[in-house]
């Protein structure tokens, strides 16, 4: 059984007379259009413009083979069927795109926008990352901002992972420098990011990256999310300030303007929104999130924005004040697709003439989606060999662990079946998995857990016919790839109230980040709330939490930290360490014939 992440990009579109579909899409697309013509006046000096290419992929998360990728688009010749389910994927596939569309041009650019690593499959996990850093090696990676996932295993990793060298050890099962010359060499392209600074205030990383064609300098400055410290480890982020996006960039370009004349910039920005419509649709209808706040504060000099973080596709044409015209360009996720942005700039002045300039969104097509029509129209590449074969190698070492069935279950635990209260049927098994884990009085004698919803990254897949169905190592691993251990504390009553209503406080205000608890504890909220007053009612078998009683509580190490806003849990006491999250799971499995995911909700709205 093989998870297949599907792609969060958009629902398809209300349905409606398809004549009226049709004539929407044109619409749009002469909308498009103007937009794209209308913005600023061409500086060009009559001459011919320098043709610059930039190709950009964003959150791989390790996503190094094809299988069971795929996405959904609206099909060109008709715009009022149904999405085409387009198999995409694999960076074999990626590389293959890569270098024909960099043969069309004579100058190009491959930017990965982050997260290229971190909440991978064991294909990438299991060796320490250092299979996609070898892979992105191969395709011809150019320069990479940095994701919140690269701070993962702190940035002490991250080092190792940009210089090279194999890992020290530790008890850990992970294995370095497994490749076939049993050596690392580490990134070929460098790390970029100008609002991450150290206790000095200095910037960890180049603040940016400046390329030269036939005489003309393009500045890539970066950034990443500034969220980054609540959504991985603390530990891995201690010492390390992240500063506001925009003002971090708008201060890269100022200086590199006055030191080095430059005047044409694209932003790599690892923070994202979304839109609704087709992702090459430059009106970008509905468009809402961080990124487009963000881009509304750059400087007029910045040309395009690359984003990331949401897994969504789109490529707007932006009116963004004092910037018309802006791009804002994503390509969903996992190697599933491809952001292509073509400038011209001009011999003379150096800035890019954006009338001249176009953007769009391909899918990186693998034919392996089972559909000949959507073949039809997305034509497959076909696989890179050489970087086939360093996917191979680490697949076939993985693969024994990988394969190794670890208990059977009766139906799909699955991460968007939640309730109106949050809850989902895989988190429930998984806060099951870590409460039996620790319940025992040697262990910690847990009587509550809870797992984030963050944590959990694939479901255990199970067709009602195929059931009960077999659950091998690396769908167990899939589906809680961060390693985190579990952590036992003591926490009171009112503390523990304290913990719940951080899940609508602080960075899950604009989100609600809802916990899934164990069998046995059940909560009650409502969104119209003050903050301090949303849980309504909190029990546990049946009795409320008592303000001044004692609870042994088992979390992740990631949320015992206070990720994800959770800051309440840094004052348990008594604590002690486990196993790690997803032994807990895989030993959960194996605790009966078949295990059957749990399916009452246990949180609810009051409201």
């Amino acid at each position: 059984m093989t998870p297949r992440p599907m792609p969060p990009d958009r629902p398809p579109p209300a349905p409606r007379p398809a004549l009226a579909r049709a004539a929407a899409l044109l619409a749009a697309l002469a909308l498009g259009l103007a937009a794209c013509v209308a913005p600023r006046p061409d500086p060009g000096s009559g001459g011919e413009p320098v043709r610059v290419r930039v190709l950009a992929f964003n959150d791989l998360h390790g996503y190094l083979e094809p299988g069971g990728l795929a996405l959904r688009l609206s099909d060109p010749r008709d715009p009022a069927a149904a999405p085409l389910q387009v198999g995409a994927g694999g960076v074999a596939h990626l590389a293959t795109l890569v270098r024909r569309l960099r043969g069309e041009v004579p100058h190009s650019v491959l930017v990965s926008s982050g997260d290229a690593i971190g909440a991978s499959p064991l294909v990438s996990a299991l060796f320490r990352e250092e299979p996609t850093i070898e892979a992105m090696n191969a395709i011809g990676v150019d320069l990479a901002v940095v994701g919140n996932h690269e701070f993962d295993r702190g940035i002490a990793e991250l080092r190792r992972l940009a210089a090279g060298g194999c890992h020290p050890g530790d008890a850990s099962p992970l294995a370095s420098c497994a490749a076939p010359d049993g050596r690392f060499g580490g990134a070929r392209f460098p790390l970029f990011a100008a609002n991450v600074l150290d206790e000095t205030g200095r910037p960890v990383f180049a603040p940016s990256v400046v390329r030269e064609f036939e005489g003309v300098r393009v500045a890539f400055v970066g950034a990443v999310v500034r969220a980054t410290p609540t959504i991985v480890s603390p530990a891995g982020v201690a010492g390390l300030r992240f500063e506001d996006e925009a003002e971090s960039i708008n201060r890269e370009v100022d200086r590199l303007r006055e030191a080095q004349g430059i005047r044409a910039f694209v932003a790599v920005i690892h923070e994202g929104g979304a839109i609704d419509g087709d992702w090459n649709d430059p009106r970008c209808p509905g468009a809402r999130g961080a990124i487009f706040a963000i881009a509304d504060r750059l400087r007029p000099e910045i040309d395009a924005v690359l984003s990331a973080h949401t897994h969504q596709g789109y490529a707007c044409v932006r009116d963004a004040p004092g910037n018309p015209g802006l791009r804002i360009l994503q390509a969903t996720s996992y190697g599933r697709g491809l952001s292509v942005l073509d400038l011209a700039i001009d011999r003379s002045s150096g800035e890019v003439l954006r009338p001249r300039s176009a953007a769009r969104n391909l899918p990186v097509a693998n034919g392996l989606g089972g559909d000949r029509a959507a073949d039809a129209v997305h034509p497959p590449v076909p696989a890179d060999p050489a970087v086939d074969a360093i996917v191979a190698h680490f697949a076939a070492r993985a693969a024994p662990l990988a394969r190794g069935e670890v208990g059977r279950i009766s139906g799909a635990a699955a991460r968007g079946d939640a309730g109106p209260g949050g809850d989902s049927t895989l988190g429930r098994l998984v806060a099951d998995a870590q409460l039996a884990a620790t319940r025992e009085p040697a262990r910690g004698a847990a009587r509550i857990a809870f797992t984030n919803p963050g944590g959990l990254r694939a479901d255990l897949v199970c067709a009602a016919a195929d059931a009960p169905c077999p659950v091998r190592f690396g769908d167990a691993f899939a589906a809680q790839p961060f390693g985190n251990s579990l952590v036992v504390m003591t926490l009171t009553g009112a503390q523990l109230r304290a913990v719940l209503e951080q899940q609508f406080t602080g960075t899950n205000a604009e989100r609600p980040r809802i916990l899934q608890p164990s069998a046995g504890f059940t909560f009650s909220w409502r969104r119209d709330a003050r903050d301090g007053a949303r849980i309504v009612d909190a029990r546990l078998d049946g009795e409320p939490l008592s303000p001044t009683a004692d609870y042994r509580v088992t979390v992740n190490s990631f949320l015992a930290e206070g990720g994800d806003g959770f800051t309440a849990l840094r004052d348990g006491r008594r604590r002690l360490g486990g196993a790690q999250d997803v032994d807990a799971l895989v030993d959960w499995l194996r605790s009966a014939p078949v295990v059957a995911p749990p399916r009452g909700a246990r949180v609810s709205r009051a409201d």
